[in-house]
């Protein structure tokens, strides 16, 4: 009975894809044609293809992927550099393709100036001018096989030189479990808190007061320059006939508070009253 159900009824093939399923046409924005009532982009008024090609008029449609806004080309079109096909494996088993090295350009060598030189001042030219033409018409390089420079050789290296950074030293796992480095961290904290300790007790002692420029400048008396008394010229040689001091040395006293004074007192020669600042 499933034999002669197959010869009569046979079973419907699968349907191969077609161009269009594997070849998607291209992504093409909406048109004022696509729009219909009741959709997010529905508007009163006039209405253009170029609105829906803004992305900040377009609006989002509920429960719909967002439209684009510009053309997008179908995947048949491949992105990026296409590269040429130039028979792919069988060619590149059939012959071996070998870079064909490039010539080396000769070696122009630098100018030789003192054989210039010498030659420009042998033909009879002094000026710099002419040394300059003469160096255009005549351009002498130096040999490559020239004994006054020294040749450049690589450095020797030696033979059991590691190139790279050094490996850095290990770290034993006792110290790891430990936590060995959680403690030396910590005492060195305590060294650093109790150092700026000290520091700030010898900085800042307590009850002691620091003087100020203002303060100093409060302590601070004017030199003042003793100005000679008016003495007469025919009374220089006569000698005084009253001294109200008693001796010389109550008299130089005298005269050094008077000085001292002279700075605060008011009057043309400081013998007023206190002057008040």
């Amino acid at each position: 009975m499933e034999a002669s159900k197959d010869h009569r009824f046979p079973q419907k093939k699968k349907r191969r894809c077609s161009v269009s399923d594997i070849c998607p046409p291209p992504l093409i924005p909406l048109i004022a044609a696509d729009i219909q009532l009741g959709m997010e982009n529905e508007r009163v008024g006039v209405l253009r293809d170029t609105m829906f090609q803004n992305h900040l008029i377009l609006k989002p449609e509920l429960g719909r992927p967002r439209q684009i806004c510009a053309r997008l080309p179908g995947s048949d079109f491949v992105y990026g550099l296409r590269l040429p096909n130039e028979g792919g494996v069988p060619e590149a088993i059939g012959h071996w393709n070998v870079m064909k090295v490039a010539p080396k350009p000769p070696k122009k060598m630098p100018r030789d100036f003192i054989s210039m030189n010498h030659k420009a001042v042998k033909a009879g030219l002094i000026t710099a001018k002419e040394h300059y033409r003469y160096r255009q018409t005549h351009d002498i390089r130096l040999p490559e096989d020239d004994e006054r420079h020294f040749k450049k050789d690589p450095p020797r290296l030696p033979d059991a030189m590691t190139y790279g950074m050094p490996p850095r030293r290990h770290t034993p796992i006792t110290d790891v479990l430990e936590h060995r480095f959680q403690d030396i961290w910590v005492e060195e904290q305590r060294e650093n808190t109790y150092i700026q300790k000290e520091q700030k007790k010898r900085i800042m002692p307590h009850g002691k007061v620091y003087k100020t420029y203002c303060s100093m400048l409060r302590e601070h008396q004017r030199p003042v320059k003793s100005a000679p008394l008016c003495h007469l010229p025919s009374l220089e040689k006569v000698d005084p006939h009253l001294s109200t001091f008693r001796s010389q040395d109550a008299k130089a006293k005298a005269f050094k508070v008077y000085q001292s004074e002279a700075a605060t007192r008011c009057g043309i020669l400081a013998q007023g009253i206190y002057t008040k600042y």
